[in-house]
């Protein structure tokens, strides 16, 4: 157990520095996940209403909420970590985003309403070849994947944003403490 949560507090260490050289770094990652997740929700949505056949019959409410709300709270801890929430968009995503990706993730492999033969029809003729090689079977494993990942993170990072409170916690609990020690100080250097 102690190497375990050495291991954890390894991690809270790192979540808690703050180089300039990792912020600007992330701000850029963090601009460009924003922009490839409104790309691909924008190719979702061209490809419902076009009507290419990616979509099934079985494409209803609840796998568009599970799909799109996947993709919007991407975005949604996308944008907040562009402007500076960082911490927010982790509770986000650690106490809430993640699970809801992992029952999606879970829900579309189950009833799994695409047809792989189309995804490429949105695409220009030159550019098909990047997405043809995907089949139905090669999208079940990577939602598979994708879920198993997303199960693992979840409790990954509900574990990590708890110990990363209880470290800020702490830090702003010895800040008061501290604060509170130096008037008595300086009281104590005025006596005769």
């Amino acid at each position: 157990m102690n190497a375990l949560e050495s291991w954890f507090s390894k991690r809270v260490e790192e979540q808690l520095k703050d180089l300039a050289s990792k912020v600007s770094s992330h701000l850029r990652v963090a601009i460009a996940a924003v922009v490839v997740l409104i790309l691909i929700v924008l190719y979702y949505i061209a490809h419902q209403l076009s009507s290419t056949g990616f979509f099934t019959d079985k494409f209803g409410p609840f796998e568009m909420l599970f799909l799109y709300g996947s993709l919007i709270e991407w975005i949604v801890v996308a944008t907040l970590e562009v402007f500076g929430r960082k911490d927010l968009s982790r509770d986000i995503d650690a106490f809430g985003g993640i699970i809801f990706v992992t029952i999606g993730g879970a829900w579309l492999f189950v009833v799994f309403p695409f047809e792989f033969v189309y995804f490429a029809d949105m695409l220009p003729d030159s550019l098909r070849f990047l997405l043809q090689w995907i089949s139905n079977d090669i999208a079940k494993v990577i939602i598979l994947l994708w879920t198993i990942f997303h199960l693992v993170a979840a409790v990954y990072y509900g574990i990590l944003r708890v110990f990363v409170r209880k470290a800020r916690a702490l830090e702003s609990t010895s800040i008061d403490i501290n604060e509170d020690l130096i008037p008595e100080q300086s009281n104590l250097g005025e006596l005769p």
